[in-house]
């Protein structure tokens, strides 16, 4: 799939902006806008030229206002459960990531659109923003992956609180959470996404995914997430952006990585 209909998929530099856009609908997400998500993250998966991405909400209301509630009517029971493992299928592939993801989150996101911004790694939110789980005012549930991802980021009282009442927070409430790293204003959010990002992509490729790859092992309920961390360890120290890494320290300069 080269030619996107409900998203714009863009490069700059090292960083894919993924922009949600169905500004009518409130960049609702339906089956087809994730199929496009999983199309544009194999991208970042595959392409050895993007180090990084930053998804984005079109329109200036919502980041994404949740599933395609139109669509949910169709699906009815017999395909409810395809429909949630295919929605967590495509976030897995966000959270799973090698490669950093940002959520800069303007406006609403709700439902399936914080949970989309749950899977990334970073979330950014602007000062308007209000992010909420209210699934529960449908007689549902989230299904994307919302329960487990707000119970780690925010803790069991909170999250269960947040999905009972189905009420969304402030931005304020959501960086008190520890659901956001950052509150911005609308003018700045982009920019100082895309300079986090910049400055995480100077790292060490290797490094990053190890992070990666040890922060979900604790998550997942590995038997052993302290032995996945001394394997990525390893697996770094094996490479020679560490080498690069040592030899820039002692001689007091910035390290040049190659992801090598």
């Amino acid at each position: 799939m080269s030619d996107y209909k409900n998203l714009i998929v863009t490069t700059k530099g090292e960083i894919l902006f993924i922009t949600l856009n169905r500004p009518e609908k409130l960049n609702a997400l339906n089956q087809e806008m994730l199929s496009e998500i999983k199309v544009a993250i194999r991208k970042l998966y595959m392409d050895n030229t993007i180090s990084g991405a930053i998804f984005l909400g079109n329109g200036g209301k919502a980041f994404a206002a949740g599933a395609d509630i139109e669509e949910m009517l169709k699906i009815g029971d017999i395909n409810a459960r395809k429909y949630s493992e295919f929605g967590q299928e495509v976030f897995n592939m966000i959270e799973k990531s090698s490669k950093p993801i940002i959520a800069a989150i303007d406006g609403f996101a709700l439902g399936g659109g914080l949970e989309l911004g749950m899977s990334c790694h970073i979330r950014f939110c602007t000062q308007e923003s209000k992010l909420g789980l209210p699934e529960v005012n449908l007689g549902i549930i989230p299904a994307f992956g919302g329960t487990q991802r707000l119970t780690r980021a925010i803790g069991r009282c909170r999250a269960l609180e947040m999905m009972f009442t189905g009420k969304p927070i402030d931005a304020q409430t959501a960086y008190n959470y520890g659901l956001v790293n950052r509150v911005c204003s609308k003018e700045t959010l982009l920019q100082e996404a895309t300079e986090l990002i910049e400055n995480i992509i100077t790292k060490s490729k290797i490094s990053l995914g190890c992070i990666v790859e040890s922060v979900n092992s604790f998550y997942e309920y590995e038997e052993d997430g302290y032995q996945t961390e001394s394997n990525a360890f390893l697996q770094c120290c094996k490479t020679e952006d560490f080498k690069e890494g040592i030899k820039a320290f002692l001689e007091k300069r910035k390290p040049v990585f190659k992801g090598k």
